[in-house]
C-alpha cells in the first residue's frame, strides 16, 4: 500500500527475457496518480544538480531510465538521501517535498512523471519560501 504523503521508492514490474528486460507503467495502478506531464533530464554536467524547489500540489514519480543520481528530499523537518540506479523501480515524491538532484552518473537519464501539467504557480523556488509555508501549514494543522 502506497502513503501518499510519504516520498517511497516503488517498484515496478520487471519482465526479464534473455533478449532483455521491459518494465512498463499503468497509469493509477502501479503509481498513485494518473500521468499528465513526462519530462526528462540528460546531459546533465558533472559537478551539476537539478531541482531545487517544491510543489504545492504537484506529485512525482523519478525514475533513472539510464546511469545514476541521488535525490535529496526535504519536508521542512527532515532531508533524506535516495541513490536512484535502476531503471525497474523509482522513488515517488508527495506534495511539499523540497527536492535536489544531483551525483549524476555520466550518460544518466532521469524520467519524470507528474501528476500535474507544468503550471509556474504551483512551484516554491526559495527554500524560505517553502519553509514558511510548511510552517503555516503545521501551525493551522494544530488549531
Amino acid at each position: 500500500m502506497i502513503n501518499e504523503d510519504k516520498p517511497q521508492l516503488i517498484d515496478l514490474p520487471k519482465i526479464e527475457d534473455n533478449r532483455g528486460n521491459l518494465t512498463f507503467i499503468e497509469n493509477s495502478r502501479h503509481i498513485p496518480f494518473d500521468i499528465k506531464r513526462v519530462y526528462y533530464l540528460y546531459d546533465v554536467p558533472g559537478g551539476e544538480s537539478r531541482g531545487g524547489h517544491a510543489h504545492k500540489e504537484l506529485r512525482q514519480y523519478i525514475i533513472a531510465a539510464s546511469g545514476s543520481f541521488d535525490v535529496i528530499l526535504d519536508d521542512g523537518k527532515n532531508k533524506t538521501t535516495f541513490s536512484l540506479n535502476r531503471s525497474y523501480y523509482g522513488l515517488y515524491i508527495p506534495k511539499m517535498t523540497w527536492r535536489e538532484l544531483e551525483n549524476f552518473s555520466s550518460g544518466s537519464v532521469c524520467l519524470v512523471l507528474a501528476s500535474e501539467y507544468y503550471d509556474p504557480s504551483d512551484y516554491y523556488y526559495t527554500y524560505e519560501d517553502f519553509l514558511k509555508a510548511v510552517n503555516e501549514r503545521d501551525s493551522n494543522s494544530i488549531s
